[in-house]
């Protein structure tokens, strides 16, 4: 039981940083997208639209870029300056304090639109799309930055959380959030238990990341098997350890 509860621990939890001799992340070898807007463009294809019947934009943690670019300084700042140009939103996802989520404003202006449409919350949505999101790199919002910066009434504030395009963070302050985007976390984690309980029970704890890639995949895994090994290299839940027959993830004990 003790063994079982540290396991889900450790699927709600992105380690710290090393800076010892282990290695983590970087599973590509030379073999992926050498920039970071590539390397957001190959994640995003492995995002299953199909299982949210296409209504969500596709969704990358920050912390996957890292399991394909070893260097997290310059991963971290290509990702500012895509979300400075307008290109790139970044969503804290609420489960880990740690999980931020990218999506390209393209796509998730699209999407919003496209859940708006017909409703009587279309305008104030447009509205927040174009006075706030496609100017303002801000994770969240105080009620005074609504009211007085962008000018928003207090209906419409509630109409843009009825909309879930704003959360809650606390008394007097929202996130900005990803429309009906629960059911995508629910099964990111839950996937993520699944794909590092494979590897915990290897022999060793340790498995060839062909391998796992290979494996068929239980109903607890409605990801595609690489979207969660991106996750879990990236987040530091295994390890990553180059040998003459691939790359090995081994389990991390924390």
């Amino acid at each position: 039981m003790n063994r079982k509860r540290a396991l889900i621990s450790d699927a709600f939890k992105v380690k710290k940083r090393r800076n010892g001799t282990k290695q983590f992340g970087a599973v590509c070898d030379g073999d992926g997208p050498t920039d970071v807007k590539s390397t957001l463009e190959y994640l995003m294809t492995l995002f299953p639209r199909k299982l949210f019947n296409d209504t969500l934009p596709q969704i990358v943690l920050k912390h996957q870029l890292y399991s394909l670019h070893s260097d997290k300084t310059s991963v971290d700042k290509e990702v500012n300056r895509l979300r400075e140009r307008g290109e790139l939103l970044l969503f804290q996802l609420g489960f880990d304090a740690e999980a931020f989520g990218l999506v390209f404003a393209s796509d998730y202006k699209a999407k919003v639109l496209a859940g708006e449409d017909g409703k009587v919350t279309r305008a104030t949505a447009e509205k927040f799309l174009d006075k706030v999101v496609s100017f303002c790199t801000d994770l969240s919002f105080s009620k005074d930055q609504m009211l007085k910066e962008f000018l928003f009434a207090d209906s419409e504030i509630t109409q843009l959380v009825k909309s879930g395009l704003l959360t809650v963070r606390d008394a007097g302050s929202w996130w900005l959030s990803i429309p009906n985007s629960g059911k995508f976390t629910k099964y990111f984690i839950q996937g993520r238990k699944a794909v590092l309980g494979m590897v915990k029970k290897s022999k060793y704890s340790e498995v060839l990341k062909a391998e796992i890639e290979e494996r068929r995949t239980t109903s607890h895994v409605k990801f595609h098997m690489k979207y969660h090994i991106h996750d879990i290299v990236g987040a530091e839940l295994v390890e990553s350890v180059p040998t003459t027959s691939g790359t090995l993830l081994r389990f991390v004990d924390s």
